[in-house]
């Protein structure tokens, strides 16, 4: 029988109120938890986690009601709130010391949100470009907007929306990924998230694109916080979030590779950016 890969993630399960988390643990070191943004689960990290998994310990998880963490009972709306405790109860059970948290799109709110509640529970969070328009001076054109994706979605269904959704977010800068030249795991992870599409749409989208932080609190956490975003990201939405946190907190905004996804094309170069801003 062949060995498996020495980067194969060692998977399990964890029940939280209300939900069954599916996690993947990479590697050795100092924990990295990474969340995902809306429509992805652990896989969208693989690249990156592997790139890292030599001097981190490298945590990944599907978010409830995404892709193998199914919700009790019928899907609900997502609450920054109780996925910030799901990523919090799955620190607790795999780690006793402060962990490094990186986040992407909504799973940035998350980390962010998280920081606030457990900030003894946190290294350095780094959260990429996460959608707080709430904090932007022209917020109410942009919640408009979002609210007209959610509408388009209700009549038209998923395809329509998330065209609309992704040329305003800046997600088709890199160009289409060819689907039938990814190796099996990609695919599957391409399956999923075509699968998760639906629930970020009927119950993500507005939530968390409403969710106000707590700037007293961050403020009061600010040494924990690297601030980052896409190289290709600049000019468009969801990179502007952070340019008001870093102006508020005084702190930079590390570029990352890529636009709002970057971890996905370029995971060896955004895996050794990510890890200048992580001490070991």
């Amino acid at each position: 029988m062949n060995a498996p890969p020495t980067n194969a993630p060692r998977t399990d399960t964890l029940t939280v109120p209300g939900a069954t988390l599916h996690y993947e643990i990479r590697g050795s070191g100092p924990v990295l938890l990474m969340i995902h943004g809306g429509s992805g689960d652990a896989g969208v990290f693989e690249g990156v986690a592997g790139a890292l998994a030599d001097r981190y310990t490298v945590v990944t998880y599907d978010r409830r009601g995404n892709s193998r963490s199914p919700v009790d009972g019928p899907p609900q709306d997502m609450s920054v709130a109780t996925d910030s405790e799901d990523a919090h109860l799955l620190l607790a059970a795999l780690t006793d010391e402060p962990a490094h948290v990186f986040g992407s799109s909504s799973g940035a709110i998350v980390a962010l949100d998280l920081l606030t509640r457990h900030p003894d529970r946190v290294r350095i969070a780094v959260p990429h470009e996460p959608p707080l328009f709430g904090v932007l001076p022209d917020a109410e054109e942009h919640i408009a907007f979002l609210r007209n994706v959610h509408a388009i979605y209700l009549r038209d269904g998923v395809g329509p929306a998330m065209e609309v959704f992704g040329a305003r977010m800046g997600l088709d800068t890199e160009g289409p990924l060819p689907h039938t030249e990814l190796p099996p795991q990609i695919r599957d992870l391409v399956t999923r998230m075509s699968g998760n599409t639906d629930h970020f749409l009927a119950h993500e989208l507005l939530p968390v694109t409403n969710h106000l932080p707590d700037l007293t609190a961050l403020a009061a956490v600010a040494p924990q916080l690297a601030l980052a975003g896409g190289r290709d990201s600049r000019g468009f939405l969801p990179y502007r979030p952070n340019t008001v946190l870093a102006a508020r907190f005084g702190i930079p905004i590390t570029d990352f590779p890529g636009n709002h996804a970057g971890y996905l094309p370029h995971a060896p170069a955004f895996a050794t950016q990510l890890a200048t801003l992580l001490p070991r």
